[in-house]
């Protein structure tokens, strides 16, 4: 064998080796990444610029908050679960902005803190962020037009109705209240999980109930997706080829994306909400689609992937 033959052969195996030891640089920034809360991260979809705008994060017990699982189900998943065994869940909005228009969809938690009590398959939440996350990107709340909600969880109303500090009214002075008219119309449902009488009120008077297929702001239309409440809605988001699905709270973690039949405790109706899923990963799937799960840890954007025969999807980042 010549010296050249040899050194592409060196080559060759350096390649391998420098291919090798990205994939598991990779490997273990996601692993890191499932672990921890989401920080501000941005897509750009043609005209369209996406943010994820934290406000906090909730910690849930794996078990309690996906009933059809197992300690052995766990076991093989220990990758999700942070230092204290919980499944780390994003609390945020993301904000939609096309030229200098701007709508927000979800509005966090709010500033609350409250601690973990044993027995329930919610564990300590921490909130309050988004009012400075908002500022850190140089956007104004009162200069959001709209804020649209996925559901009327309270982990998604917080700074809707919780006033600005300051003020006696929130941050969104200028903004409609978007909500789906069948989830506006069970709205007395949302109470047996938090919402009180109190918020709901102070929604009122800016609610605007939208529907199907309804634009609600340039490249933004709604996907009515009932099953985690009786009128949940994912937003659509098109530009520049691709399209972005905000699909709220149809899965709280990355885990479901290859278990769609995993269900969440506060699931309205199971069935629909598996439904969903299960269509929600094959969208997600196609090469033009994203998807945006609020409660994804600090993987927020991403598509599925699809394994070997036999292989459920993963969940793959998505950061540009």
């Amino acid at each position: 064998m010549g010296n050249s033959q040899r050194n592409d052969g060196v080559q060759l195996q350096d390649e391998r080796l420098r291919g090798e030891q990205l994939r598991d640089e990779q490997l273990q920034d996601e692993q890191i990444r499932l672990r921890r809360p989401a920080g501000i991260r941005s897509l750009q979809l043609g005209d369209v610029k996406v943010t994820y705008v934290p406000d906090g994060a909730i910690r849930l017990t794996p078990r309690g908050w996906l009933p059809a699982t197992t300690d052995d189900v766990w076991a093989e998943h220990a990758a999700y679960l942070d230092e204290t065994g919980h499944l780390v869940a994003s609390v945020g909005g993301l904000l939609v902005e096309h030229g200098d228009r701007a709508l927000l969809i979800d509005a966090g938690v709010g500033p609350l803190s409250v601690p973990a009590e044993p027995g329930n398959a919610v564990g300590a939440i921490e909130g309050g962020a988004l009012l400075a996350s908002l500022a850190e990107i140089g956007r104004d709340p009162g200069s959001i037009e709209a804020v649209a909600f996925t559901h009327l969880h309270m982990d998604h109303l917080g700074w809707a109705h919780h006033p600005a500090p300051g003020t006696d009214g929130p941050a969104f002075t200028s903004a409609d209240y978007l909500i789906s008219e069948p989830e506006w119309t069970h709205r007395h449902l949302a109470e047996e999980h938090g919402t009180s009488e109190e918020m709901l009120a102070a929604l009122e008077p800016r609610v605007r109930t939208v529907n199907d297929g309804d634009e609600i702001f340039p490249g933004v239309r709604v996907m009515l997706t009932p099953g985690h409440t009786a009128g949940h809605a994912a937003y659509v988001i098109t530009g520049g080829g691709r399209r972005l699905i905000a699909f709220g709270d149809a899965m709280h973690s990355p885990v479901q994306i290859g278990h769609p039949e995993w269900w969440a405790t506060v699931d309205h109706d199971t069935e629909q909400s598996t439904s969903f899923r299960r269509g929600l990963v094959e969208e997600m799937s196609r090469p033009d689609t994203i998807g945006y799960g609020m409660h994804f840890a600090d993987v927020v954007f991403g598509r599925a992937v699809r394994g070997a025969a036999g292989e459920g999807a993963r969940w793959e980042p998505v950061d540009a």
